[in-house]
């Protein structure tokens, strides 16, 4: 079934899926949402994307994006009612997306399965993922609520799901070692209302099945 509106191919549980609608829910730019079983991609997401990663915004011949940051500035760009995009700019906020993005997304798939990498330890692989983001994360949070100053912008958006996967690891740790600011920040997006609009379970997507439409 056609639909005008772009396609968003996404995973509900993948962080970088998360942080696009994140992103397009609080632009309120609507697309078609179409949730991937990754075990079995479907022939149209390799159509647009040989690499069938998610999240891919498919929005025509001429625009195909396969990068998460991508999709949320192309979302912003179109409304941006809180200037997320603004705040994100400082070199600061880059340099802690780039970082969650190599270094600590690194240290975190090894925390998180620590026996697929027996060079290290599961703690030392914590502290490297603790040094390289949580504490200069923690520094900064102490000095304003979010990375956007009294509000959060794009850079909390795209960090907030990888932090979320590193305190799921050992949620008794987190509780008692995650810095304090920090823990406010994240509990504050996990009972956020726009989070909760961005995980909404939905069916596998197949083809001919009617167009969901995400923000709903």
């Amino acid at each position: 079934m056609k639909t005008a509106l772009p396609v968003l191919y996404s995973f509900r549980r993948c962080p970088y899926a998360i942080r696009a609608r994140l992103a397009l829910a609080q632009a309120g730019v609507q697309v078609e949402v179409r949730e991937v079983d990754l075990k079995r991609k479907p022939s149209e997401l390799l159509a647009v994307s040989p690499a069938a990663t998610v999240p891919v915004l498919d929005a025509g011949p001429d625009l195909v994006l396969t990068q998460s940051l991508d999709i949320m500035r192309w979302a912003l760009a179109q409304h941006d009612p809180r200037g997320w995009l603004t705040s994100a700019d400082a070199p600061a906020n880059r340099a802690l997306v780039h970082t969650s993005d190599t270094l600590f997304k690194a240290a975190l798939d090894r925390y998180k399965y620590a026996d697929r990498h027996p060079g290290q330890s599961r703690e030392a692989y914590r502290q490297q993922a603790r040094e390289c983001l949580l504490d200069p994360l923690e520094a900064r949070l102490q000095e304003q609520a979010f990375l956007g100053g009294a509000q959060p912008c794009l850079s909390d958006a795209a960090i907030f799901p990888f932090v979320r996967q590193f305190a799921g690891v050992e949620p008794a740790w987190w509780a008692l070692a995650g810095g304090p600011a920090t823990q406010r920040w994240l509990t504050h997006w996990l009972g956020s209302e726009l989070f909760a609009r961005c995980m909404v379970k939905l069916a596998v997507w197949q083809p001919g099945a009617p167009p969901l439409r995400f923000p709903g």
